[in-house]
This record gives C-alpha cells, sequence and structure tokens, in this order.
C-alpha cells in the first residue's frame, strides 16, 4: 500500500530518502525556471543579464587591482600618477558598476518574488476551491495546506534565487579562476575544494528543515487557531461574557513556548552544521594563502601579482560558497516543492470531472436509490440505504433528529459529495455521469451556516449566481421575494451599502436579516433544484409564517426540499420525509404520518408539548408581559 503523502512521518521518511543527485538537481532547476518564467519573463531575463555583467565586472576588479598595484610599485619619481589615473579610474568604475547593477538586483528581485508568489497563490487556491468537500473533513489535509501557505507558495522563487544567485556566481567564479589561473591553476582546485565541506553540510541542514516544518504544522495552525479566537469579531462577545481572555492568552503562550524550545534545538543544530562547514571552508582557504606565500618566497609571483591573487582568492572563496549555498537552497527548498506538487496533484480529479456529460436544465423525477455514505476517519455510515423520489414542482420537507442525516443528504444531492453506495439519478441518468460544475448549476442551497460576505447587499445576493450578469432588477426580484429588499433599502447606501463592520462604512445585519440575504441569493440563482437548510431558523415566528405562506409562488414551479426542526413549518409540503439514523423511516403528508403514529408523530406532539410548556413557564413579577 502506498503512503499516504500527507502523513508526517511519511514525509520526513520521504525527505530522508531524497539524494542530492544531478538528475534531481536538474529536475528541481527545470521546474522551478519554468514557473518563475511563466509568472515574469520579463524581470527574470534583466535578472540573468545583470547576473553576467556583475560577474565579468567583479572579474575584472582583479586585473584592475594588479593593474594598480603594479602602477604604483613601479612608480619613479612624478610620473607614478600620471601611470595610475587609469587603472584606478577602472577599478572604480567596476566597483561602481557592482554596486548599481546589485541595487537593481535587488529591487527586481523583489517585484519578480511578489510575480511568482502571485502566480502560486493562484494555483493553490484553485485546488482549495476545486478539491472535493471531503478532504476538508480531513485535519491531515488542513495541515498539508498550511504548509502550502506557509513555505511551498515562496519556495519556486526561492528555488530561482539560488538559481540565479548560482548562475551568478558560477559566472563570477569563470571570469575570477581564469584571472587566478595565470598566477597559478592549484590556487583555482584549492579554492574549489574549499567550497565541498558547505556542501556536505548542506544536505543534512536541508533535511533538517523540511522535517522541522513538517513537525510544526499542527502546532502552527492551532496557534493562528487561537489567536483568530482573541482577534476575530465574531469570536469577541463570547470571549468576554465568558471571561475567557486569560485562558486564551496562557493557551497561546504555552504554545509559543513549546515552538520556541522546538526552533531553540533546531536553531542549534542547523548552526553548529554551519559552524562544521564554515570551518572546513575556512582551513581550505588558511592552506591557500600559505600556498601564496610559499609562492612568494620562492619568487614564483611578484609583489603585485600576489596582492592580486590574494584579493582573487578571496573573492573566488566568496563566490564558490555562494554556488554551494545556491545549490542548498535549491535542494531544501526541493523537499517543499515536492510537497507543493503533492497539494497541487490533488486538483487533478477536478480537472478530470471536466468530462462527461453536462446536467439537464430540468427534471422531471430525481431518484436517491439505496445511498450510502461514510464521512471520512467516521465508524459508521452517516446514511444506510437511503431511498427518495424528488417529482418535479413538488416541495418536500427532511426531518428528524440531530445526527440523522438531513445535512448530508443535501449535500449529496446539491453534489457537493459522491455516495459511497448506491446512486442518485435525475430522470434515469446517473449524476456522477454529470460534469460536477454543471449538476451544481442546476442547484441552489442555502446551508443553516451560510457565509455572511463582507461585500455589498447586491454582491451578497449576486454571488448566487456570479457567470450572471447581476442586473440590478434581478437582485431586487430576489431580494423581494426573501423579504430581504426593505432590509437592505433601509442601510446607508440600501442595495450598495456592505454588510459588515469590518470596513469602512460598512453595517451588519441581525441573524433574521441576514436569513433573509441568504434565501434571496439562494432564490437569484434560480435553478430547478432548490435546497433549503433551516431556511427559518433565524425568523421570528411572524416572518417565518410568511416565508412559508408565500414559498410555493417563489418557487414558481421549482422542486424544493427544504429542512426544519420546526414541525409546524413542514405542515403545508407535499410530502415529509423522516430520517432516522441515517434511513429513510417515515414518508407521508402530516396527516397521514400523523395517523401513523410513529417517529413524526412522537416528535410533533413532544415538541408541541414543550411549546406549550414554554408559554406556560410562570414569570418573574415585572417581566415584560405581566
Amino acid at each position: 500500500m502506498a503512503a499516504d503523502p500527507t502523513d508526517p512521518l511519511a514525509l520526513r521518511l520521504e525527505a530522508r530518502s531524497q539524494r542530492k543527485s544531478l538528475g534531481r538537481l536538474t529536475r528541481l532547476l527545470r521546474s522551478s525556471f519554468a514557473l518563475v518564467w511563466k509568472a515574469g519573463p520579463r524581470p527574470f531575463s534583466a535578472l540573468l543579464v545583470l547576473q553576467m555583467v556583475a560577474a565579468a565586472a567583479l572579474g575584472l576588479q582583479v586585473l584592475a587591482v594588479q593593474l594598480v598595484l603594479a602602477a604604483v610599485l613601479d612608480a619613479e619619481g612624478g610620473s607614478g600618477f600620471e601611470r595610475a589615473v587609469g587603472p584606478v579610474l577602472l577599478l572604480a568604475g567596476l566597483t561602481a558598476l557592482t554596486a548599481v547593477t546589485g541595487a537593481v538586483q535587488g529591487q527586481l528581485q523583489r517585484l519578480l518574488g511578489e510575480m511568482v508568489a502571485r502566480s502560486m497563490w493562484a494555483r493553490v487556491l484553485h485546488v482549495a476551491t476545486g478539491v472535493d468537500l471531503r478532504h476538508f473533513e480531513s485535519p491531515e489535509f488542513y495541515d498539508h495546506l498550511n504548509r502550502v501557505q506557509t513555505n511551498a507558495v515562496t519556495r519556486p522563487y526561492q528555488v530561482t534565487q539560488g538559481l540565479l544567485s548560482m548562475g551568478g556566481a558560477a559566472a563570477a567564479s569563470l571570469g575570477l579562476g581564469l584571472a587566478l589561473a595565470n598566477v597559478s591553476p592549484v590556487l583555482l582546485l584549492l579554492v574549489i575544494v574549499g567550497g565541498v565541506p558547505l556542501l556536505l553540510t548542506s544536505r543534512r541542514e536541508s533535511r533538517l528543515e523540511f522535517g522541522f516544518a513538517v513537525a510544526q504544522t499542527p502546532v502552527l495552525r492551532e496557534r493562528t487557531y487561537l489567536s483568530i479566537l482573541q482577534t476575530g469579531r465574531e469570536e469577541a462577545k463570547e470571549v468576554r461574557a465568558f471571561g475567557l481572555g486569560g485562558w486564551l492568552h496562557d493557551r497561546f503562550d504555552a504554545l509559543y513556548d513549546g515552538y520556541l524550545r522546538d526552533l531553540r534545538r533546531h536553531t542549534l543544530r542547523r548552526a553548529l552544521l554551519s559552524l562544521v562547514g564554515q570551518l572546513g571552508s575556512a582551513l581550505v582557504l588558511g592552506g591557500t594563502l600559505l600556498f601564496i606565500v610559499w609562492l612568494i618566497s620562492r619568487g614564483t609571483i611578484g609583489v603585485a601579482g600576489a596582492g592580486a591573487a590574494i584579493i582573487g582568492v578571496r573573492m573566488l572563496a566568496t563566490q564558490v560558497q555562494a554556488v554551494f549555498r545556491g545549490v542548498q537552497v535549491i535542494f531544501e527548498s526541493g523537499l517543499f516543492l515536492d510537497d507543493l506538487d503533492s497539494f497541487l496533484a490533488l486538483g487533478a480529479p477536478a480537472l478530470e470531472q471536466g468530462g462527461g456529460a453536462k446536467a439537464p436544465t430540468s427534471f422531471e423525477t430525481i431518484r436517491v436509490d439505496d445511498v450510502r455514505f461514510r464521512y471520512p476517519g467516521a465508524d459508521v455510515d452517516a446514511l444506510q440505504g437511503v431511498d427518495l423520489e424528488l417529482r418535479a414542482g413538488e416541495i418536500v420537507a427532511l426531518v428528524g433528529e440531530n445526527g440523522s442525516g438531513k445535512t448530508t443528504l443535501a449535500k449529496l444531492l446539491a453534489g457537493l459529495y459522491q455516495p459511497d453506495g448506491g446512486r442518485i439519478c435525475w430522470d434515469g441518468a446517473d449524476i456522477g455521469d454529470f460534469q460536477p460544475a454543471s449538476l451544481r448549476e442546476r442547484v441552489s442551497v442555502t446551508f443553516q451556516d451560510f457565509v455572511r460576505y463582507a461585500f455589498t447587499g447586491t454582491e451578497n445576493i449576486a454571488v448566487g449566481r456570479v457567470d450572471a450578469p447581476a442586473s440590478p432588477e434581478a437582485v431586487r426580484a430576489a431580494a423581494r421575494a426573501a423579504g430581504a429588499d426593505t432590509v437592505l433599502d433601509a442601510l446607508p447606501a440600501g442595495f450598495d451599502t456592505v454588510l459588515s463592520r469590518l470596513f469602512t462604512g460598512g453595517v451588519d445585519l441581525s441573524g433574521g436579516q441576514w436569513q433573509r440575504v441568504a434565501l434571496a441569493r439562494s432564490f437569484f440563482r434560480d435553478a430547478p433544484l432548490v435546497i433549503l437548510d433551516e431556511p427559518s431558523s433565524a425568523l421570528d415566528p411572524r416572518a417565518e409564517h410568511a416565508l412559508f405562506a408565500t414559498l410555493r409562488d417563489v418557487l414558481g414551479g421549482r422542486t424544493a426540499l427544504f429542512i426544519s426542526h420546526r414541525f409546524s413549518t413542514v405542515r403545508g409540503a407535499d410530502r415529509i420525509v423522516v430520517l432516522d439514523e441515517g434511513a429513510v423511516v417515515e414518508e407521508g403528508t402530516h396527516t397521514d404520518l400523523m395517523a401513523a403514529g410513529g417517529l413524526y408523530a412522537d416528535l410533533y406532539r413532544l415538541q408541541s408539548d414543550t411549546d406549550i410548556a414554554v408559554d406556560r413557564m410562570p414569570r418573574s413579577p415585572g417581566t415584560l408581559g405581566d
């Protein structure tokens, strides 16, 4: 069985098994180059040109230094000044050129980095909004998504920075190497050997960094969640009501303390590895400089050549180290890029589902035959052999106790989940053969936990169908059908008011008002199947009665499946379907089900008795209503 690519242990084992082969280096360079080139070809090209210019200027500086030293040493009387002017100006010009190119490179790298980040965010968000909804039931998926957001999105550019650094350093090393080769070919060999210790320690550092990131992902997610609890607008009232501030602070601090302890150990290990590599490189550099002194003592090179050689060796050693650091960055980032690739691969099934037939624009019958479904990690099925029929134009109510599977069935009918067994068919055609996007276009869903977008009132309704022009007339018609038009008209900027206090000029709505806006969003979609999950849970009794009294007219012949815990609202449905522990146990009209004396009748009487008991509850003197 293949290892789960999201499992932390599997990821660390995979990182350890990665070898720094030439083939892997070539693959990483090729894929990263393609990503960055696609994101910003012009700034990337300009950076490559500047790297070559900087490399040439660096090599020429060694020769300019030798010319300056020779002019100074050979100067006699007053003629030395004139002989040194040319080499000095050349050296000054090359130094200025190097500084200017460095400054321009810095700004181009910043621009290119943002362009790459934007490109990668687009790909990651495309996958996050397109993967099967089952993924969002798995904590491993959230860990994977968090790692990608935290690390892998910026890694393609870091690899390219490593590539640019390595390429520029290699080009500079070539120029410096040619200059040193004129003094002694052995010097060139010694400087190259000086970079080997860094290469040997970099592999272990790369694995340590990736392993640390994988291990800390769940901690980072929990810490982020705790920060949201302490800063979020929706959470603020309960945090204060229950006095949770100090407790949340302590929990946040405890997590951060643990992270810092792990980070100290991690940075210490990396620092020790880096120290070993740098010491090894420094020892070779010291030997190289001693070799130059030996050459001087033997008269092999003169003072000017020796001075130029010492500067050249130091500069070349820096460039060689830059080459190996670039290799280290590439391999280290490569582990994160592999993680990114595995995340992006999650979107492949969604692309494959682009084939198939488009869902029909209408239907006569929807059949649910022996449908079973189980959530990831659950021990039992949420739906256990459900059979159901919806006929065109019907209003069907779905009732049952909490956990009976009502919302799960709604999600399957909406095409948000695929059944583990059985079939759902539109006029005999299995919806599994339809393009998922086209099926969802034919279904309008309003969930109990609908999203309150910090957009304008018009936009909050128009998101019901973003692929259609949001004409003011259509938006207002949907709002009127849901009773939201008077609510939005009363706002400071009417329908154009932002429905959130997060932004300047915005206002918030009450729970019932928000529910009307969410219903308007559903009506604006104008789909043949309308699914309403607790559509009146936040409405007062008068508004609830008005909604269901006009629901059939608002639907205009469309089929509706609505879920409700309030049995008073389902009496007018054409049929009532009762779910219990993931199975349909009863079906019929209110009168039929009451006469049958089954689960529906028990629940209805229980709720009626509870309502009567609440009405008869004695009030304290002076309370409202006395």
